[in-house]
């Protein structure tokens, strides 16, 4: 086999059972060489929890050549999301070979595709101004004013182009004339046009949306806060009027209510779910039938286990479980009877189950709406057991690794996280008082 695809192979099994949260990738297996690459947007930045596409075209001297990298995310070439990622889609930097770099920046073949998109997620930082050659001689007063500006029309067309367009289009919502169009390449663009079309992360962005649709309510606050609906984009002094830029008008008015109708549709596609599963039982399909032996396999082994949860179908019906949860002695969770529900796709396990908790639970990792963040299985997504075992685990961690790209419930995870003690005490208060809750509501 030739050195360079044993080398990708290697490269993307690894990136893929990693547990970074902020990037993804994933390939045809007929064509590793073409790879398309997910970034979402780094925590506290105007980029956060943005959906933001690459396509990596790796050439057959690769690791001795450096793969090209192409920005899929220019709402078809019109947006110039940094000084350094143009409307075009061309990705500045050294190790690329596409910006002069300092001695020692350059690619080697020591480096590889997770190097490349840390590089470019690094450029997403939370003065993207910076970014810019000759950065360190702005300081004056408007200066300051142009890198604020710009921050805010980067949150602001974060939200509508990478977040509100890309679920607009996977759930075929209307968007007001503004809908997002096919990534425009650039002229003399190697992309595989192939690559483009592939969608691998359809089912990340839904689940993900899901996650972060608190923060970006919050972002839509952020924004009315600071600037007024109709006022234009700023120019920047590096953008080209017309061609590399990013010009508009601020309207957060309009993103909070394109927000929230792809809110109401991902929650109605779970009542699809529950009706096309019904129909797929009756007829017997592949997906029911491996739903209800799993069912009752995970039946049989709750009830060899040493606690005593347990799981019931929603109107017999096999993509619709209900797991009772019950709180584990001397922890958090000690005399609560939780309830979670399951919800799993007709296209299991293309697509991975949603997760909601039916009882009200003050947790950094359960949005208020009860959406739960926890990390599918890697390796078994087609197996509900270890996603059962996932959600337990995740639940009952008493000492999880800070990750803000958990951040479903920003005011839970602020106290969780928080180095004041009585903020710390109000969240295990605030816990311990939604657990008592759960067993209270419970029915006899």
């Amino acid at each position: 086999m030739d050195h360079s695809i044993i080398r990708i192979t290697k490269e993307l099994a690894d990136m893929q059972r990693s547990s970074d949260l902020s990037i993804a990738v994933a390939c045809r297996d007929v064509d590793v060489r073409n790879v398309k690459a997910l970034i979402i947007g780094p925590h506290e930045t105007p980029y956060e929890f943005g959906f933001f596409e690459f396509a990596i075209k790796i050439p057959k001297s690769y690791p001795s050549t450096a793969p090209s990298v192409q920005c899929l995310t220019t709402n078809g070439g019109r947006c110039r999301f940094n000084p350094n990622i143009y409307s075009n889609g061309k990705v500045c930097l050294s190790i690329l070979g596409t910006w002069r770099g300092e001695r020692g920046e350059q690619w080697s073949s020591a480096q590889g595709m997770e190097s490349v998109l840390l590089s470019i997620q690094s450029l997403m930082s939370a003065n993207p101004y910076e970014n810019e050659p000759g950065y360190d001689k702005a300081n004056d007063a408007e200066d300051k004013q142009r890198q604020k500006a710009y921050v805010q029309k980067i949150r602001h067309e974060t939200l509508r182009i990478s977040v509100i367009q890309r679920l607009e289009e996977y759930l075929n919502l209307k968007s007001d004339g503004t809908g997002n169009l096919p990534p425009k390449l650039s002229d003399d663009s190697d992309v595989d046009e192939a690559t483009v079309a592939f969608e691998p992360f359809k089912d990340l962005f839904k689940r993900r949306f899901l996650w972060y649709f608190e923060s970006y309510m919050a972002a839509v606050r952020l924004g009315k806060s600071e600037t007024k609906d109709g006022t234009r984009f700023q120019s920047m002094p590096f953008e080209h009027k017309g061609s590399n830029c990013m010009e508009g008008s601020f309207n957060y008015t309009q993103l909070e209510r394109r927000l929230l109708n792809v809110k109401a549709a991902l929650d109605q596609e779970l009542t699809c779910w529950a009706a096309d599963g019904l129909a797929a039982k009756l007829s017997d399909s592949t997906v029911a039938v491996n739903l209800g032996h799993q069912f009752d396999r995970m039946v049989a082994h709750l009830k060899r286990g040493d606690v005593p949860h347990s799981v019931a179908l929603e109107n017999d019906n096999p993509f619709i479980w209900i797991l009772t949860y019950f709180g584990r002695p001397m922890t958090k969770f000690d005399g609560g009877i939780v309830r979670i529900k399951l919800h799993f796709s007709p296209q299991f396990p293309n697509e991975q189950p949603r997760v909601i908790f039916q009882s009200k639970i003050f947790h950094h990792q359960i949005a208020p709406d009860g959406t739960y963040c926890y990390n599918p299985p890697t390796s078994a997504v087609a197996d509900v057991r270890t996603h059962i075992e996932a959600i337990v685990a995740a639940l009952e961690d008493d000492e999880p690794a800070y990750d803000p790209r958990k951040t479903v419930h920003p005011e839970a995870t602020k106290l969780y996280w928080s180095q004041v003690p009585d903020e710390k005490k109000q969240y295990n208060r605030r816990l311990r008082r939604s657990v008592q809750d759960s067993m209270e509501d419970f029915p006899e």
